[in-house]
Parts: C-alpha cells; structure tokens; sequence
C-alpha cells in the first residue's frame, strides 16, 4: 500500500488506505480493494458519492460559469439564496466556504446584533456554548473546546464564550446575564459521539433564549440535511432556532458550501463591507447547493435515513445483547455513537480492525465509534457493516 507524501504536513492519523476513486458508499483504493464507506465524510457525503443528479448538476454549471465576485449580484446565488431559506423556514442567508466559517459568521452576527440592537456595550458581548463541542478549528473556536487535542498550544484564546454542560438546562439559564448574546449549541452533538439531549432540553433553552432575549443559533453542520431522518435536526424536536448553520452536505459531496441561514433581525445585521468571502455563494457552489435543496425538498433522504436507521438500531441492538462488547449506543437517523466496553478496546483499535474488513469509520474520545453511512445505503450493506463490526469485536478480545 502507498504512503502519504513526506511532504504532508502530519495533522492527521489516516487509515493506511490510499484512495483513488468512489461511488455510491464504496470507496476504491489504488489496487481496486474496495471500502465501505461508513462515515460519510462526517456527513458531507449524506447522498453517497458521484450522486448522479449533482454531478450533472456540477457539470451543468461548469460549463455556464465558475466564480464572480461579490462585487456583482448572480443569478446562482439568487436562486440558492430563494432556495434555502424557504427550505429552512427562514428570512435570509449569507453563503461561506467551509462549517467553521458559518459558525464564524454566527458569531459575529450575535455580537453585532447585541450591540447594535439589544444595546450591550461593545466587548462586553458573551456567547453561551456546550461543553464537549465540536465547532471547527479557527483559533476562535477552538479557544472554547473542550478538547485539550483541539486547543492546547493555539492561545491565547479569545474571550466572551461560557460553556455550560450539555443537557443541563439550570446550569445554561444560569450562565445568561443581561450581556449575553447568543446560545450557540449542536442539537445533537456529533463530535462527542451522537450525544442526544433529553426530550425537553431543545424546547427549553428555547423558551429561556426567547425570555430573555437572547438569540439561539443551532449548529447543524454535521446533523443537517437529512442525516436524522428530517431536514434538520431541530426539527426532531419542534424547535426552531433564531438562525440555523449549515455545511457539508450543503456542498453535496463536490466541494464545500455553508451557510448561515436565519431571521431577518439577525442575519439582516451585516452591512455593506463587514462580512464577505471571495468563494462564498459562487455560481458554481450556488448551482450545486440549489440543487442539493432540490432534492431534499422531495423528502426521499430524509424518509432514507428513518427507515434504514431503524434497521441500523436493530441490528446494533442485537449485537450489544449477544454482549460481544458494546457498553452503549446512541442513534437516531442514519446516524450513531457506539461506546466500545474500555476493558476491551479502544475506539482506534476496533476502528482499523473494521478497515481490515473493509469498512471505514472513525473512533472519538477513546473508546467511541461514529457510524454515519450515506444515507441511500442499502440494508445489505448496513449488513455487511454490522457483520464486519461483529467480526472486529471478536477479533480484538
């Protein structure tokens, strides 16, 4: 098997796998073994890849235009901008490049509207955020990770975020004062190993941000569009935030697209000149994210990703009560954390036996494993998955 270019800068721990080509939930390595792909690219590969109506779609678009700047309007973008928010439910959006860009963007936009509208002074804005998060890598969001892999070494950090713990409604109604701009939370916290909150913990942080006049931004990166079986996570809950952000399957498995998508009094806070990317909202990243609202407007992921989760759970049911290791799970959708008995193995360890039975997917905190397949996989090859963890359990006792 080929190595990684030395002159890779060694950031992270890939599988010994080198890729080179992918369709549908396989990926193919340079001597043609092919891999199930159960994970998704953390969700950015929601339809699988090369799915054939994006692809044309991508096609489509190169041949019409790339990029412009914002310096002229689009009719792309006009249409993605259309697209989304009457997807969502919501007012506007302002297009970015990447998920940690969109959390940026959510950042600045609860700053400038607790100043400019909820009358905080200028540096004294705070921004409440869960323990255990995943928000991106920018030196900002890392400074309020909890993760000492994440942030360690990158201070000094930047000041004005509280972190509470996640599903501990008391403790974030204690953390708000009369500063507080925001709560940016994951409905579901992805990174931490599909943490699920308990039932009224959405609904009551949105009753709280609403009485107290504080803004709630949900980040639904990784949970949105699909993965949970509905459009948006929230959604799982009857929960609607002031502003969602969105990324990964936005961009359809082609090229990265986010976005921050919300009300009006929110996103409507950015003037002329102080928010932009030179990429963001590009014709050929608009043309590809209209067409990922497309599809998603017809339902047929989302009812995907309920049916074949169920089978999902049922199949990692079975194999936690046949006790081959499995202390817990969680999952909902098409998506799932599974916690690996530490007496064991590792998450890590039971991870590159699965890759030895070709199957990839990724360990987190130890002993956790994230199952996230494409969402049109099909149950044999959820069987084919399930078979090979069953085997990488047995084989690592």
């Amino acid at each position: 098997m080929a190595k990684e270019s030395i002159h890779l800068a060694g950031n992270y721990d890939s599988l010994d796998i080198m890729a080179k080509s992918a369709k549908g939930s396989w990926i193919t390595d340079i001597e043609g073994a092919e891999y199930l792909d159960f994970l998704s690219s953390y969700s950015a590969n929601n339809f699988g890849h090369l799915y054939t109506p994006l692809i044309v779609a991508a096609h489509n678009q190169l041949d019409e235009a790339t990029l412009f700047s914002r310096a002229i309007q689009s009719i792309q973008l006009k249409h993605f901008a259309d697209d989304l928010t009457e997807l969502v439910g919501k007012d506007m959006m302002i297009p970015m490049n990447t998920g940690a860009e969109a959390v940026e963007t959510g950042i600045k936009a609860a700053r400038k509207w607790a100043r400019d509208v909820k009358g905080v002074k200028d540096g004294n804005q705070n921004i409440i955020v869960a323990k255990n998060n995943f928000h991106g890598r920018t030196t900002t969001i890392v400074g309020f990770s909890s993760d000492e892999g994440t942030y360690s070494g990158f201070g000094p950090y930047t000041p004005g975020f509280r972190p509470v713990e996640f599903g501990k409604v008391d403790e974030l109604a204690d953390a708000i004062d009369a500063n507080t701009a925001a709560v940016l939370i994951e409905p579901i916290q992805g990174e931490a190993g599909v943490i699920i909150p308990p039932d009224d913990y959405l609904p009551n942080v949105r009753e709280i941000t609403a009485d107290n006049n504080v803004k709630l931004i949900f980040d639904e990166v990784q949970s949105g569009l699909g993965r949970t079986g509905k459009t948006l996570a929230a959604e799982n809950w009857g929960v609607e935030p002031d502003a969602y952000l969105l990324g990964k399957a936005l961009g359809g498995g082609i090229l990265s697209v986010s976005a921050m998508v919300g009300d009006e009094e929110l996103i409507g806070i950015f003037g002329p000149g102080e928010h932009g990317s030179t990429f963001g909202g590009m014709p050929f990243a608009s043309a590809i994210g209209s067409k990922v609202v497309e599809i998603l407007r017809t339902g047929y992921f989302q009812n995907l990703a309920l049916e074949r989760g169920v089978y999902l759970n049922e199949r990692l049911t079975e194999l936690q009560a046949r006790g081959l290791g499995i202390a817990a799970f969680r999952s909902i959708g098409l998506w799932a954390g599974v916690d690996i008995d530490p007496s064991l193995a590792t998450g890590k360890q039971v991870m590159k036996a699965m890759k030895e039975r070709r199957v990839i997917v990724k360990d987190t905190h130890g002993s956790t494993l994230r199952f996230s397949p494409p969402l049109n996989i099909t149950t044999g090859e959820i069987d084919f998955a399930m078979d090979a963890f069953e085997d990488s359990l047995k084989a690592v006792r």
